[in-house]
């Protein structure tokens, strides 16, 4: 499927359950909607709004709630999994669709894969980006990630569960803050092997000190730190780390889904030096009953966690690709 060159991009808000979402489209046709994760907005999708857009689809990327310009709920427990749902089925009602294709990355592909799951009639395919898809069950999230650091050191996950402590570190610097995580989990920025993992707190410290110093990695602009930076700067982290803060209450609100497969058509592409995506592994050798219609299973080589601005053409590529075949 291909059309002529699209309009520029177009902000506009919608009516949601979150009170109001900020989204960007771009293009016409079938509905692909675009959602973010950690920390980032829609932004994030800049590089493939106008690729899908191109190619004769309707390219939607939103500011997840507590992100950007979307709104901000106060309550801790408003960030709960079914919650984020339930904003996406609101934007594609609100777009004037009955359904669409659900694509994410990091904390957004979670969103996705959950999305397709809860609404399998609205999200009729999803891909996911940097973490595959795990059903919904077994132990009590933050029980795992407790013990994931040892006595040593403290998981980056359980860091962030008490309100104000990431914040306290995050929000007097936001934009070094920024430019650190993202280094730190980009290929060509990364720590190497044996050097401090910057998935980790040592005692008594910060996730910056492990951060690594230096120039910024190889996509990410002064300018395109500036647009992240300046959002966070305005809204702080608080509703951001709010997703972490519900891993719980997720776990309780999708226990009538633990174990359940996703059935629709799906696609994975990761970053073979992520460690989001080996650290699940299990979850993608799992995909013949997990996902019993996985497209394709996509490892992109030197690559690390930020993948569609890492690899833009590629994953625009594989993208692409992978819709022509739900359309036709």
């Amino acid at each position: 499927m291909r059309s002529e060159p699209t309009a520029a991009p177009r902000h506009r808000t919608v009516e949601a359950p979150a009170g109001r979402l900020h989204l960007v489209e771009q293009g016409t046709g079938p509905l692909v909607l675009l959602v973010h994760g950690f920390p980032e907005s829609w932004y994030s999708w800049r590089r493939q709004l106008p690729a899908l857009a191109a190619a004769g689809y309707r390219a939607v990327a939103i500011d997840v709630r507590g992100y950007g310009r979307s709104s901000k709920p106060a309550a801790t427990d408003a960030y709960r999994m079914p919650d984020l749902v339930e904003d996406n089925v609101a934007v594609v009602r609100a777009l004037g669709e009955e359904s669409a294709v659900i694509v994410g990355h990091d904390w957004g592909s979670n969103i996705a894969a959950a999305s397709a799951l809860l609404h399998p009639g609205v999200f009729h395919a999803v891909g996911l980006l940097s973490v595959p898809y795990a059903p919904p069950g077994g132990p009590r999230p933050t029980d795992i990630f407790d013990r994931i650091g040892g006595p040593e050191q403290e998981f980056y996950v359980s860091y962030f569960q008490e309100p104000g402590r990431a914040e306290a570190e995050i929000e007097p610097d936001v934009r070094g803050w920024l430019a650190g995580f993202y280094a730190a989990l980009s290929a060509g920025t990364m720590p190497a092997d044996g050097e401090p993992d910057p998935h980790f707190v040592a005692p008594g410290c910060q996730l910056r000190d492990r951060f690594p110093a230096g120039p910024l990695p190889a996509w990410l602009s002064e300018e395109d730190l500036d647009v992240y930076a300046g959002e966070f700067e305005r809204t702080g982290l608080t509703g951001a780390l709010n997703r972490y803060r519900n891993l719980d209450r997720d776990w309780e609100d999708l226990a009538p889904h633990h174990g359940a497969p996703i059935k629709q058509p799906s696609l994975f592409i990761g970053g073979a030096l992520d460690a989001s995506t080996t650290w699940m592994a299990d979850a993608i050798d799992a995909h013949p009953t997990t996902l019993p219609r996985l497209s394709a299973s996509h490892l992109l080589e030197g690559c690390g966690h930020w993948i569609q601005q890492e690899r833009p053409d590629e994953v625009n590529s594989l993208l692409t690709d992978w819709l022509a075949t739900i359309q036709s």
